[in-house]
């Protein structure tokens, strides 16, 4: 237990060490950067976002993919029923589950995103969250090599989509059923959200009490 509580603390150091950085790179591309040029139109804006989404994808959830497939190649795991595992394969393969789970939450957030970017002003958001995102993907998996508790290096990552996804949700709501509409949405969110926060917060069973 005393280990746990050494862990999560260091994980919290390390959320709240990335948190600062990356709403500053957000910010800095976003005031900085310069307007994407024909952004008027949502067909143009979503094929940006597609352009984007794909480097993202190409340099967290392939990379991760090559290097387990690297690492099976060059050792006894090439047979996966053979049981090998060293420390890395299993740091990369759950890095890998990771950003699997991750690219479906932060496609669903870019893409929503957009459709509320109207100018090429606007769209610089997409830029930066997918900048960020990316980013924070490798501070997951490098820390994630260094300690279990370092991981939390890349939380950011996380909650920019999921940031990202409330705001479009909100929009999305307000649309249908206005101001009223939204505050439920939103409402209903952080509701869920503190039930499993709770339900988490509960003694850990033993594994003989599973």
């Amino acid at each position: 237990m005393e280990e746990f509580k050494r862990q999560r603390r260091t994980g919290m150091i390390m959320i709240g060490v990335s948190m600062p950085v990356a709403v500053a790179l957000w910010l800095g591309i976003d005031r900085l950067m310069s307007p994407i040029p024909a952004m008027e139109s949502l067909l143009p804006r979503l094929a940006f976002t597609l352009k984007c989404w794909c480097i993202a994808v190409l340099f967290t959830l392939v990379m991760g993919v090559e290097a387990v497939a690297h690492e099976r190649l060059n050792s006894p795991a090439f047979d996966p029923l053979a049981r090998f595992e060293t420390r890395r394969l299993r740091v990369n393969e759950r890095y890998l589950q990771n950003t699997l789970e991750q690219t479906v939450v932060f496609a669903a957030a870019l893409f929503g995103l957009a459709m509320y970017c109207p100018t090429g002003s606007a769209m610089r958001a997409v830029v930066a969250t997918t900048v960020v995102w990316v980013l924070a993907r490798f501070a997951f998996w490098i820390g994630y090599h260094r300690s279990a508790a370092m991981r939390g290096l890349g939380a950011p990552g996380m909650a920019l989509s999921l940031i990202v996804l409330v705001y479009v949700a909100a929009r999305i709501a307000d649309e249908i059923a206005g101001r009223l509409g939204m505050i439920a949405l939103v409402t209903a969110f952080l509701a869920f959200e503190a039930l499993l926060f709770l339900a988490a917060g509960r003694r850990p069973q033993d594994p003989e009490e599973r």
